[in-house]
């Protein structure tokens, strides 16, 4: 295990003029770059050997750690020339998928901006729901087993997959025959079938909402929301309902990309209750709580009740849709501001007002 005082007098020893902002080659650096780029840091992308030529198009990237395996990362060698590079490190949705929330708690000694506990707690389904029904938000029911599906129900496995392999079931038969077809189909593994999370399906609009907390400033904001672009989900919607039925065709939800979404402000309050009664539940599962980014997944039904399914303890990749800024940003700072640049700028602050050691574990 890394003690976090540990991590706090490495970042407190580092030279501020030659940090660098670090990342996975994935899911949301273009966002983290740009976020550092415009707060004037340097960036550094941690990348499988090949995949680099894509952030190589952008003109965000000072640095480049190029691997043949993204496990490498744990490697002592690799850790150093971090390290030596006064890296500090923010994670997002490959770390837990490619590298695993267990090895970066127990393994990984550099920096990491936010709660890499947190990292564990998300990546289990049965402590994620722990901790929601702990904040005493309102969550779907769920089942610990395909015996007692009594609706129809969304079946999750474990880790960040972007919706991949997720399937719709009403009983133990339809689960059965789906969990074979995804098996088939490569969507998910043996390995996937001894953790998966059975909850009740919500109907209603989908709704992802973005937060940052500010342990300088004790303060919890909403930098917008988001829905996500499903295959093969909606491109069924396309197919008269007639035509769905003779093709035989399931739905599939992996995730391709991501819509932006202005909620009514009525349903602000709730979306501001829902996120500090996550965090607040967050500090007694795990102290010091959330740092930085997060993010809530809801559904909205059509009494206007925000229904919460899932939460993420970083930055998401809904939140690329709002590079420059969105509406709330805007309203909050006047400026171009967006979850990269947020994370950016908390991070400058922290070394400026000397409580950088406030932000890592």
């Amino acid at each position: 295990m890394i003690l976090r005082e540990i991590v706090q007098r490495t970042v407190e020893e580092y030279d501020f003029k030659r940090l660098h902002i670090a990342t996975i080659g994935s899911h949301s650096a273009l966002n983290i770059f740009k976020g550092a780029k415009d707060e004037g840091f340097s960036t550094l992308c941690i990348c499988e050997r090949g995949r680099e030529r894509v952030y190589q198009r952008f003109p965000l990237v000072d640095r480049y750690i190029l691997l043949d395996d993204l496990t490498q990362l744990l490697d002592e060698d690799i850790q150093q020339r971090l390290l030596s590079l006064n890296s500090v490190i923010i994670p997002h949705g490959s770390f837990n998928a490619y590298i695993g929330s267990e090895r970066i708690e127990e393994s990984f000694k550099l920096p990491i901006f936010g709660n890499r506990a947190l990292l564990t707690w998300e990546s289990h389904r049965e402590m994620q729901d722990k901790w929601l029904k702990l904040a005493g938000v309102p969550v779907p029911k769920t089942y610990s087993s395909p015996d007692e599906i009594d609706t129809l129900t969304i079946t999750k496995f474990p880790r960040a997959k972007g919706g991949r392999g997720y399937f719709l079931a009403n009983n133990r038969r339809v689960y059965e025959r789906k969990a074979a077809e995804m098996l088939k189909k490569g969507l998910i593994s043996e390995e996937d079938l001894k953790e998966p999370q059975i909850q009740e399906y919500i109907t209603g609009a989908p709704v992802y909402l973005h937060y940052f907390y500010s342990p300088l400033n004790n303060r919890l904001e909403f930098l917008g929301a988001d829905r996500r672009y499903e295959s093969n989900v909606d491109g069924l919607s396309r197919i008269p309902a007639a035509d769905q039925l003779e093709s035989g065709v399931d739905a599939t939800y992996t995730v391709i990309g991501n819509f932006m979404v202005v909620l009514r402000e009525s349903l602000l309050s709730q979306v501001y209750d829902l996120g500090e009664k996550v965090l607040e539940a967050s500090r007694r599962i795990a102290p010091p709580g959330l740092i930085g980014p997060f993010c809530l997944e809801t559904v909205c039904t059509e009494n206007l009740k925000l229904i919460v399914f899932e939460i993420s303890c970083r930055i998401v990749a809904g939140c690329n849709v709002a590079i420059g800024y969105s509406p709330y940003t805007y309203l909050l700072y006047g400026e171009p501001m967006y979850m990269g640049r947020r994370i950016a700028r908390e991070i400058k602050n922290g070394f400026q007002q000397d409580k950088i050691g406030m932000l890592v574990t």
